[in-house]
């Protein structure tokens, strides 16, 4: 449909659309830095759905039975932020809107999460946003079995751009939605056929609509300019019992200059082209300003929701005191109170029996004692459940048959499992936890830094974490992951180093709000290294003396997971020759540099040389040797300086030297024996 068409059949809705483009290209213009064309180009889908279709309360913006809207094509920002300030959101200012992008300002270049309200999740790393609705949707299937259709029901609602769907991530998503037939789930594509480099077709010449449909999604069109038929379209999509994908035909930058071309794509900031614009548009009014009847119109479809709203509240409130109390807890992401009580008891328990096992078992042991009370974890793997030890017998499987099941079988798709993880948690009511081996971090990992960006408390069940899986050989082999999850702000990096630590890094994890968490988890058994129970949870504190010296404390060993046995090994040979040492267990790095100066100085005081054990690289224990009254004369580390080889665990401990001889050797060296 042309624009003297639409403007002429559908007065109204053009001039609502013609609010979100002109906001879009002053501000734009004044940042003199964005996206202009696709808010330009969506901004009659975007107006449709959230007229005609969206579930949501300005005044209430966090309300659990809203519809999600996901703007996956994050470039695109000044759709959304449009969206906000126009339907009534508070914080949306016209004042946030004439500052986009500008330090301060809730208007980031791309929507980031928990700085407006409104954006459910951080997009701008194209595919992230439709691979997180994924879990959004799986969260509200999972809810809507075990509370039932009259507290959850509602729709994940995305757009995505071709850029979007060329990244790897898409493929893993929409098989997986398509795999789980997620009917709740429906995508809005913007098929302008224009990239940053100029048309779709210099690098691409895939059938997107063939792609969702052979990946058993249902598939719907439409002129993504005619109000009436985008209603068409969107009203089928949510009939469908598949996922849904609406292909949305559109022009990049309607109306402008430079429409059609990946000129559009970009920033339009030139005043000629905006004045320009604005005669097609038929926009007389000055810059930032929308009409009083147009806000107006726009307002009205913002306070839509809110007896939708309250009619759910009520309909909450008819449950018993104590189901409504459960409910408030899990969306706010509260550990149930018998949480601290069963880790207590699996760790009087491992006390007692003192099990030599891998920690990857031990964490299993957790979770079956973990999962029957804390009921909206969510567990999976990427095809590893056997090895990654995820699924416990309370949980059932989720699936199309099955949505109260809280396990899912991700298959080989490491990074679509991780930011799915991600929409589950940002859903809110689940927590999310799965599985893969520690060197698929790489695959996982684009997905892993939004977590922490987001500050959102997935947790990343990351087994075979060193050399120490042996004979799979070096592709299999993590040596250098543990730095790179330790250099990611905002995340734990849990490496435990026996049943009882494996039990506490759980309940630090799982206590969590705002951070993920990395569990570094061992394939080989190690021995039991915590043989007295005490109350309170030690990984907590990230190190904490394990064994004392009993001579002149002249050496203390710092160690992590299946190298702290190795320490304790260590220690004893140091002590028969009378030379004190200090064994100090660290399973997380990041806890225990946030514990006060007097902590860490009683932990590691100056005057021992200090040896650092870890299969894996030296990088990020500089900190702890040479810092914190440490002295480079005085440190050394025991690890890895390359990558491993194929051979069973116990051959390549003693061949790259992680071995309690070669740390006592190294100790004794430092002091000069």
């Amino acid at each position: 449909m042309d624009i003297a068409t639409l403007r002429a059949q559908h007065p109204e809705h053009w001039n609502k659309a013609c609010a979100i483009r002109t906001l879009t290209l002053d501000a734009v213009a004044a940042a003199n830095s964005g996206h202009s064309g696709m808010p330009m180009g969506m901004a009659d889908v975007a107006t449709v759905l959230f007229e005609n279709h969206l579930k949501f309360d300005p005044t209430a913006p966090n309300w659990p039975d809203r519809d999600r809207f996901i703007l996956s094509a994050g470039h695109g920002s000044m759709l959304i932020y449009s969206l906000l300030h126009l339907t009534g959101y508070a914080d949306m200012t016209l004042e946030q809107i004439k500052n986009f992008r500008q330090w301060g300002a809730i208007t980031a270049g791309h929507p980031e999460y928990g700085h407006a309200t409104g954006v459910e999740t951080t997009t701008g790393p194209l595919g992230q946003g439709i691979a997180n609705a994924v879990g959004f949707a799986i969260a509200e299937e999972n809810l809507r079995a075990r509370w039932g259709a009259k507290i959850i029901d509602h729709f994940t609602y995305v757009i995505a751009g071709d850029g979007c769907l060329m990244e790897g991530v898409s493929q893993e998503a929409i098989g997986l939605a398509g795999k789980q037939q997620l009917s709740r789930l429906i995508v809005m594509w913007d098929n302008n056929g224009i990239t940053i480099d100029g048309k779709v077709s210099l690098s691409d010449i895939t059938d997107q609509k063939a792609r969702f449909a052979a990946s058993g999604w249902d598939v719907f069109e439409c002129d993504g300019h005619d109000p009436v038929d985008i209603d068409r379209a969107i009203t089928a999509a949510k009939a469908s019992p598949r996922p849904a994908m609406i292909d949305c035909k559109t022009h990049i930058a309607l109306g402008s200059s430079a429409q059609d071309t990946s000129k559009g794509h970009g920033a339009l900031t030139s005043p000629e082209l905006i004045a320009e614009t604005r005669k097609v548009y038929g926009w007389p009014h000055a810059a930032f300003v929308i009409p009083a009847d147009i806000k107006q119109a726009w307002e009205a479809i913002g306070a839509r929701g809110l007896e939708t709203r309250k009619a759910w509240e009520a309909r909450l409130a008819t449950l018993s005191d104590a189901r409504q109390a459960e409910f408030t807890r899990i969306f706010k992401t509260e550990a149930p109170a018998k949480l601290a009580s069963v880790v207590r008891a699996l760790k009087k328990q491992a006390v007692e029996t003192l099990p030599k096992l891998a920690t990857r078992s031990a964490s299993e042991k957790a979770l079956e004692v973990i999962n029957p009370v804390m009921k909206e974890t969510i567990g999976g793997s990427a095809d590893l459940t056997g090895s990654n030890n995820t699924k416990t017998g309370d949980l059932g499987v989720f699936s199309a048959e099955d949505r109260a099941g809280r396990y899912i079988y991700y298959g080989i798709r490491e990074h679509g499992m991780a930011a799915a993880m991600n929409g589950m948690a940002l859903h809110g009511g689940v927590r999310p936890y799965s599985g893969t081996f520690m060197c698929f971090t790489d695959y996982a990992r684009p997905s892993m830094r939004l977590s922490a960006l987001m500050a959102v408390p997935v947790v990343y069940v990351m087994t075979h974490d060193s050399i120490g899986l042996g004979e799979d050989g070096p592709t299999h082999q993590p040596v250098e992951h543990l730095a790179i999850s330790r250099a990611t702000p905002n995340t734990l990096v849990l490496r435990p180093a026996d049943q009882v630590e494996t039990a506490e890094a759980w309940e630090v994890a799982l206590s969590q709000v705002k951070t993920p968490s990395v569990m570094a988890l061992s394939r080989q058994g190690v021995p039991a290294v915590r043989k007295k129970h005490v109350n309170q949870n030690m990984v907590a504190k990230g190190a904490y003396v394990l064994e004392e010296a009993e001579a002149k404390r002249q050496v203390i060993l710092m160690a992590t997971g299946t190298e702290v046995s190795i320490a304790v090994k260590a220690r004893a040979l140091l002590e028969a020759e009378g030379i004190g040492c200090r064994v100090v267990s660290m399973p997380c790095m990041e806890l225990f540099a946030e514990q006060d100066e007097a902590y860490r100085r009683k932990i590691l005081p100056p005057g021992p040389v200090r040896v650092a054990i870890e299969a894996g690289v030296r990088s990020g224990w500089d900190r702890w040797l040479l810092g914190e009254r440490g002295r480079e004369q005085k440190a050394a580390f025991v690890g890895m300086e390359g990558f491993g080889a194929s051979a069973p665990a116990e051959r390549l401990y003693q061949e790259f030297g992680i071995t309690a001889e070669n740390a006592v050797a190294k100790a004794k060296a430092l002091l000069g024996l």
